[in-house]
Order: C-alpha cells, then structure tokens, then sequence
C-alpha cells in the first residue's frame, strides 16, 4: 500500500513536471525563431541604404523602454547595486550588447544572414576555449571533435560563399561576425558571478539599457542625430520590428526557457535557429541555397549538438 501510494506520488510529480518542460521547450521555440529573423531584418535595412550603426542605433532606442521596464520589474524589493556590481553591468552591457551586437551589423554588410547565423552558433566553442586559456578548464575529447565538426561546417558554407562573390569581402564578414562571436562569448564567461549576485533578469536589464545609451552615443559621433528622423519610413519599422520581435521577445523567452528546462536542452533546441535563418533567407532575401549550404549547416548544426551532448556529460 506504501508502495502503491509512493509510486502514484511520484507519477503525480512527473505530470507536474512535464507541463513545465513542454512550457519550456515552446518558449525556447519562440526565441529560437523569432531571433532567427534578426538578421534577415538587418539585411532588408541595408536594401535602403542606410549603415550598420543607424541600424543598430533604431534598434537600440526602440528596445530601450522594454529593457528600462524588464530593469525596474526585477529590481523592486532589491537591495541596491554595489560599486562593483556597476561596473560589472557596464562591463557585460558594453561587451555582451553592445559590442556584439556592433560587429554583427557591420559583418552582415558582408555575408548572407545564413552564414552569418551558422558563426554565431560557434559561441559555446568560443566560451569552452576562452575558459580552458584563462581559466584552465578541461576539455573533453568529444568536445574536440564537436568542435571541429562544426568548423569544418562554416569553412564548407564559407567556401560556397566566398567562390560566389568576392572572397574577401566574405572573409571580412565572417571575421567580423567571428569577433562578434567572441565579444559574447567573454560575456557569457563572465557573467556568472555577477548572474548570482544582481538576477538574470535584472542584469540584462541594467546591461541592455546601457548598451542602447553607448549605441546612442556611437551614432551621435558619426551622424547628427537628427539624421535618424531622416530615414525611410519601411527602416523605421523594421527596426521596430528588429527591437520587439528579434531582441526583446528571444531575450525573455530564453531566460524564461532556461529557467524551466536548463541551459542544456535550451541549447539544443536552439540549434534549429539556424535552419529558419537559412529558409528566411532564401525565402525573403533569395540567399542561394546549394549541397554545400546544406551540407555545412549539418556539420555546423550537429558539431554543436555534439559538443553541447559532451559538455553535459563531464
């Protein structure tokens, strides 16, 4: 009767489980797909003729008063930040948000928003990398191997891209999405400490409303920023869509996804964003679509299942 009773307990607590984890999986879906669109959207701004930072800067200054708003919800009833929590939140805003976000734009001007989105699935590598130079971390053999795989993936796309257009500038596209990669990844890697002590939610808060101000800065050093009331009107809703759509809501959807499920599955399910990326592209850009697209978005797409499947299991 025990048994019986422990065994209906525990069956009880699997239903109370699952919902929380299909609950996690569609948020995850959500964000995977809605960020997918970021860099189809920022390529359609460029059609109009206007630059990386305008782009980035209308970007910014739509997503401002969601960030302020996310800012102030999670830090009602928190004691206030340190000197060095402040710092800390410039730190990840200028690096993780800004930073990143700054180099992307710029290497979109380059390549197509598949191979774009294919570089920056390589974050976890970079982390694991980063981690093992500075903070002598091991690195497992399938994580070599995933690693590689996946490498082998954007030099295969790369060298599709490169044979049709100028092999330079593909390669300046790609170094400048690469160190974008990287500018996220040094936030990714610092960041923990800081997660513990300020949130999740109120670090990207503080840290994104920061990156839209330096943003905002940026372009007042480069254009009057009078010049951004000057813009076509269809940039102007772009960007709104760019703020709400494919920063915004996949910032929020993650956060909550990996609250409900971990960061492990979280990281999986985000390996089909660059499969919409790719169809986005083809579909509303005309990105050409060949074997090699198909086959380096496999090596790309698996190398990192398979270096996120070691990670999980060290």
């Amino acid at each position: 009767m025990i048994r019986d009773n422990e065994q209906c307990g525990t069956q009880e607590a699997r239903n109370r489980v699952q919902p929380e984890v299909v609950i996690g999986a569609i948020l995850m879906f959500i964000g995977s797909v809605t960020f997918s669109g970021k860099g189809i959207i920022v390529k359609l701004g460029y059609g109009y003729g206007v630059d990386a930072v305008t782009l980035l800067a209308l970007r910014m200054i739509f997503a401002l008063p969601m960030f302020l708003l996310m800012a102030a919800i999670s830090s009602k009833g928190r004691e206030a930040l340190s000197f060095a929590d402040w710092l800390g939140v410039l730190a990840m805003g200028f690096t993780g948000f800004y930073l990143a976000s700054a180099l992307d734009f710029v290497g979109l001007q380059y390549i197509t928003a598949s191979l774009e989105r294919l570089v920056l699935c390589l974050q976890p590598t970079i982390v694991l990398f980063l981690g093992w130079f500075f903070l002598k971390r091991k690195i497992s053999k399938g994580q070599i191997i995933g690693t590689a795989v996946s490498y082998a993936g954007i030099l295969i796309v790369f060298g599709a891209e490169a044979a049709a257009s100028a092999k330079d500038s593909a390669a300046v596209g790609v170094l400048f999405v690469f160190s974008s990669a990287i500018s996220y990844s040094v936030y990714l890697l610092l960041s923990g400490e800081i997660v513990k002590r300020v949130g999740p939610m109120r670090l990207v808060g503080l840290a994104t409303s920061f990156a839209c101000v330096i943003s905002l800065v940026h372009y007042s050093l480069v254009w009057p920023l009078e010049n951004l009331f000057t813009v076509p009107k269809q940039v102007i809703w772009l960007s709104v869509l760019n703020a709400t759509v494919s920063t915004a809501v996949p910032v929020l959807t993650v956060m909550m996804a990996i609250q409900r499920i971990g960061p492990a599955l979280v990281s999986q399910i985000s390996m089909m964003g660059p499969l919409f990326t790719i169809l986005l592209g083809v579909w509303i850009l005309d990105e050409p679509f060949s074997a090699s697209v198909s086959w380096g978005a496999a090596f790309v797409v698996g190398g990192i299942l398979l270096f996120t499947h070691s990670s999980t299991q060290k």
